[in-house]
């Protein structure tokens, strides 16, 4: 709809005509999927507080999955502007489902795109574009929030292995992740924080689910907390 001066009501600064045709089509595939796919079951998701089982894979296989990273690793080498479409239509749908992909495609693909060495790359990228593994990223703290600065979450050198105590808060996918990326400042020295992939059948290892919501609740948020709060990581 546009108004009597040509001027599109869903697109008051004509954004549009800044992407390219790549960017529109990735954009149309995924309005098209999400609310043909997506939008008819959201409400009983959000009823139940459930995320389905099966929507990773089933993003995964539609490309929404790390869309930005190389094919080498299982992305489609998308640029970024389109990654920002691709969330606004899934979170035109549900913020929870948004948070999914984003936590999936950005706070845990990322930092092991960018600092991990490469057989981690090339043992976690593919299987998390693909949905066959999901991720979750742990920051947020009880006490702490976001706030790296404020965090309680330490580590230390035992051996050759690294120890890991603390509690994180409120983790999208904690309770369903094959890897976690856990954040934690080394105890001694300097204080520096250090970011762990850690593999989330290793002993100490927990995350139960957090019912108690109002918001946010077609995701699955976790309370992630080593048991007996420590993970033992080499």
């Amino acid at each position: 709809m546009t108004t009597p001066t040509g001027v599109r009501l869903d697109d008051f600064y004509d954004l549009d005509a800044t992407l390219d045709p790549e960017e529109r089509m990735i954009r149309d595939g995924v309005r098209e999927y999400v609310r043909g796919e997506l939008l008819p079951h959201v409400a009983d998701w959000w009823t139940e507080g459930t995320l389905p089982a099966d929507l990773a894979p089933r993003l995964g296989a539609q490309g929404f999955l790390g869309v930005t990273f190389p094919e080498a690793y299982g992305g489609a080498g998308a640029s970024a502007t389109a990654y920002g479409l691709l969330n606004r239509e899934i979170e035109y749908v549900d913020s929870g489902l948004r948070s999914f992909v984003s936590v999936q495609s950005s706070l845990v693909m990322y930092p092991i795109q960018r600092w991990a060495r490469e057989e981690v790359k090339r043992s976690w990228l593919p299987r998390l574009a693909s949905g066959d593994a999901v991720g979750c990223f742990g920051l947020t703290e009880p006490d702490a929030g976001s706030d790296p600065g404020a965090m309680r979450t330490r580590c230390r050198r035992v051996g050759d292995d690294w120890v890991i105590t603390g509690v994180k808060r409120w983790i999208t996918s904690g309770s369903r992740a094959d890897v976690a990326i856990v954040w934690a400042r080394e105890e001694g020295g300097d204080g520096r924080v250090l970011g762990f992939v850690v593999d989330t059948d290793r002993p100490g290892f927990q995350a139960v689910d957090i019912k108690t919501k109002a918001s946010m609740r077609a995701s699955s948020n976790s309370k992630m907390a080593p048991h007996p709060r420590q993970i033992r990581w080499s």
